[in-house]
């Protein structure tokens, strides 16, 4: 940020002095224009009258003697021509006389001379100008025109000296411009400084760190009313999320209680009951217990999903290590066969602790609601492309070839499965919270799985969306296939994670099982699996 708004201020600061030197530049050179026609307007001016006097007297010989010392001692050539052009005399021989007047810049000034008038001045002569500076005078009184002096200046010297009053206005307007920018370092980083702390704090706010505050020292007044405006937000931000998690704190302390005595009063009348109206009533308040308990746990995991706002990274061998076993048992008690085909050594920015309990909860639809008799979860490079037994390290390669195209660095893993699959209509609702589709309002589950898991991967930079999975097995249609999109994490260097990768990736698949309080969201899952009826 410092750099380009010193890439603005500098140029600028260039603009600012070139707005200013330029019509000063232009006033000095009109200046010292005006200067030097001025001084050979008199010696022309002389010239006319001693012109008047010696044609009248037709004694031309100290007209030639005067024009010829004036070339010796200037370098400057004059001439003199009657009415018709014919030169009477000059300070060069008579051949380079008519060689001199019949340039198209003298004839400019000698035919208004000739007609009585004086030619304009000139405004200014430039320095990359290498044309004489050329003056005329008639001669004559009144309207009686008797010839025109002719007078023929090198612009050497003019020249010289506009360019040395250039020079002289470059270096004075050096002094500014070095004061300019030699000031536009610390006052940026004056006006910046406090901008940069606040990005900071915005930041670390935004991966739900709500105990930074901006530093309201230092910038302009501004910035300062702003950052103070910032903290007071954050602080109200940060009582509300407290009074929140102090409300579901108590309502899970005193909710879960009363759930309980319930629960077992209900189970301890099944004694008592003898009818068949009454063994179905109590079996229904039973199960009605049951629902109430694990929508208690689900609402209270929603609440917690603020604390899964950031990502970290998490090697797949070790979420598979963790949890693959547990799949593949779950699915041979239900008839389904899971695959896995990942590559080793993937490393993905995910979300801490919830990524093998996102996938268990996935897994889980997959095998319970299904009906089908396959599930396959595999990784696809970012372009689409099916790794199949390709490493790690070209997955990643593709999508960093993704990423020096423009594309962002993302790795995809599909849940499919070759079940009964889901319309468009209900694709589109399933990602919403306590959706339940139509064919499994008698199964299990409050809705609120599939919605976590969606949550949890967004909040890690990610996407999850529904699309059309394996082909069933009679050629009917598709199943289901639950598409995750997280960023793609490099690995780690072997020294830094020396005996420690699959600990870390174990912690972050598996923590929703340890009961922790950031685990809060993933453990609602874990305790529900058929919380999502996707």
């Amino acid at each position: 940020m410092l750099r380009r708004l010193l890439f603005i201020l500098v140029p600028l600061a260039f603009l600012l002095v070139a707005a200013l030197a330029l019509p000063l530049g232009t006033v000095l050179a009109q200046q010292e224009t005006q200067r030097v026609y001025v001084d050979r307007l008199s010696d022309v001016g002389r010239f006319a009258s001693l012109g008047d006097t010696a044609m009248r007297t037709g004694r031309l010989e100290a007209l030639d003697s005067e024009l010829t010392r004036y070339a010796e001692l200037y370098g400057i050539d004059v001439a003199v021509a009657d009415p018709a052009g014919e030169v009477v005399a000059a300070s060069v021989p008579p051949n380079q006389a008519a060689d001199l007047l019949d340039s198209s810049r003298v004839q400019a000034v000698m035919t208004p001379a000739l007609a009585g008038f004086r030619p304009a001045p000139p405004t200014a002569v430039w320095p990359w100008e290498s044309g004489p500076l050329v003056l005329a005078e008639p001669i004559g009184r009144d309207s009686e025109v008797a010839g025109v002096v002719v007078l023929v200046s090198p612009t050497d010297r003019l020249r010289a000296s506009i360019l040395y009053d250039w020079a002289g206005l470059l270096l004075l307007s050096l002094v500014p411009l070095t004061g300019l920018a030699a000031s536009a370092w610390p006052l940026s980083r004056w006006v910046l400084r406090p901008v940069q702390r606040l990005d900071g704090a915005t930041a670390a706010v935004a991966q739900g760190d709500l105990s930074v505050r901006a530093d309201a020292a230092g910038g302009p007044p501004e910035l300062r009313r702003l950052a103070e405006s910032f903290n007071a937000m954050v602080d109200v931000v940060q009582k509300a999320v407290e009074r929140q998690r102090a409300f579901v704190s108590d309502a899970s302390h005193q909710l879960r209680n009363p759930l309980a005595s319930l629960r077992l009063a209900v189970e301890n009348l099944a004694p008592f009951l003898t009818g068949p109206d009454a063994r179905t009533a109590h079996q229904d308040a039973v199960e009605e217990a049951m629902a109430m308990h694990r929508m208690l746990n689900s609402l209270l995991a929603m609440t917690r999903l603020e604390s899964f706002s950031g990502a970290a990274p998490v090697d797949m061998d070790g979420v598979l290590a963790a949890h693959a076993g547990r799949w593949r048992v779950l699915g041979a008690q239900r008839g389904v066969t899971v695959e896995t085909r990942v590559p080793g050594g993937l490393w993905l920015m995910a979300p801490p602790g919830g990524l093998g309990s996102v996938l268990d909860e996935l897994m889980s639809n997959a095998t319970r609601l299904s009906g089908g008799t396959r599930v396959e979860l595999r990784v696809r490079s970012a372009d689409g492309s099916d790794p199949g037994e390709e490493s790690a390290s070209e997955v990643a390669g593709d999508a960093a070839a993704e990423s020096a195209r423009g594309a962002p660095d993302m790795v995809e893993l599909h849940v499919s499965d070759d079940g009964v699959g889901l319309t468009d209509e209900e694709r589109a609702g399933a990602l919403r919270r306590f959706w339940r589709a139509a064919k499994h309002q008698n199964t299990d589950g409050t809705g609120l799985g599939l919605a976590i898991c969606a949550e949890l991967i967004r909040g890690a930079g990610g996407e999850l969306r529904l699309e059309s999975g394996l082909p069933r097995p009679d050629g009917t249609g598709h199943g289901l296939d639950v598409f995750v999109r997280l960023p793609l994490a490099p690995a780690p260097r072997p020294d830094a994670t020396h005996g420690a990768p699959h600990e870390a990736a174990h912690g972050a698949a598996h923590g929703a099982t340890t009961g922790g309080a950031t685990n809060g969201a993933t453990d609602a899952i874990d305790a529900d699996p058929s919380g999502a009826s996707a």
